[in-house]
């Protein structure tokens, strides 16, 4: 089993799209281990994403994950970083296929409405970023 980190990001909480969100989520197949609604700092916006800080869109991006509310999501799937980098889409929801959740939520390539993992190992590091492990449940016995 692999896990994975979703962020649904500001302008999706801020549009209360979460729960559908996490309807796709669950549909598709994932066991979400843990979920909370965090505000980040600017210096967590700024160590998560530390890995883009030499790229232009570094401190937009840190701004725009301060915005406000974002919801990280641990998930656990066999093969889940490449599945739920299908069922998220594009990161520009016009270059998304239709049905992903980019696609439905995102309104634009720096509004895209949720992050997801791109690696099995930033899985592993991103969902420890987030959860303790006695924030998780226990090998997916619970199911939000």
């Amino acid at each position: 089993m692999e896990r994975s980190l979703a962020i649904i990001k500001p302008d999706a909480v801020k549009k209360h799209s979460f729960g559908e969100i996490l309807a796709h989520i669950k549909n598709a197949g994932f066991t979400i281990l843990g979920f909370k609604m965090v505000r980040l700092t600017e210096e967590q916006a700024g160590a998560f994403y530390a890995i883009h800080k030499e790229r232009p869109f570094y401190g937009e991006l840190v701004k725009f994950m301060t915005s406000g509310p974002v919801v990280p999501i641990a998930l656990e799937k066999e093969n889940a970083v490449a599945d739920f980098r299908v069922l998220i889409g594009a990161t520009d929801p016009a270059e998304a296929a239709d049905g992903t959740i980019r696609k439905l939520f995102g309104a634009s390539k720096g509004e895209n409405a949720i992050h997801g993992s791109d690696s099995v190992e930033n899985g592993k590091y991103e969902v420890n970023f987030f959860f303790a492990e006695s924030e998780l449940a226990a090998n997916g016995r619970s199911q939000a």
